[in-house]
């Protein structure tokens, strides 16, 4: 597959998101590292049903705290209920009410990179809409099955009002 292939995506809709709390494995990443995030995906899926006081089967991958130099947390997550029982092996974070821009990502994992290059270097400058600081996730319907590519997977962006 040809490196530079475009990506066309559906416009996003709006949405005023809700507060989440997320717990999972989480890790720091990079633009040149982010190839290791399938990796805590594969480590975190066998934990799922496992964390204390999960909502429900859909997953989160919320990238957070940006050190102002690249890098940033990943972490893949569940939501939860209350940080009450949770065991040291897991990050945790707050996700405040915020609006987004949802985007909704068809096709496999693999061309994932070239949807977030789609919407933070084509669709972001050319909307008139400024980012916001704060997380920016991936949800996972419970159905989804990367191995079938079933399933619904967004993307959720931040932005300013």
């Amino acid at each position: 597959m040809d490196e530079n292939t475009e990506v066309k995506l559906a416009e996003p809709r709006f949405e005023n998101g809700q507060f989440l709390l997320i717990a999972g494995l989480g890790g720091r990443f990079t633009s040149s590292t982010t190839q290791g995030i399938p990796a805590l995906w594969e480590k975190f899926i066998p934990e799922i049903g496992k964390i204390p006081n999960q909502k429900s089967e859909v997953t989160y991958g919320i990238c957070c705290n940006p050190d102002g130099k690249g890098g940033f947390e990943y972490i893949a997550g569940v939501e939860i209920s209350k940080l009450d029982d949770l065991p040291d092996k897991y990050r945790w974070v707050e996700v405040l009410p915020q609006r987004y821009a949802v985007f909704e990502h068809k096709g496999a994992l693999d061309t994932l990179p070239q949807t977030f290059q789609y919407i933070w270097k084509t669709w972001l400058p050319q909307s008139g809409h400024q980012a916001a600081d704060a997380p920016e996730f991936e949800r996972y319907s419970e159905d989804f099955n990367p191995k079938l590519n079933t399933g619904v997977l967004e993307i959720w962006l931040p932005l300013k009002p």
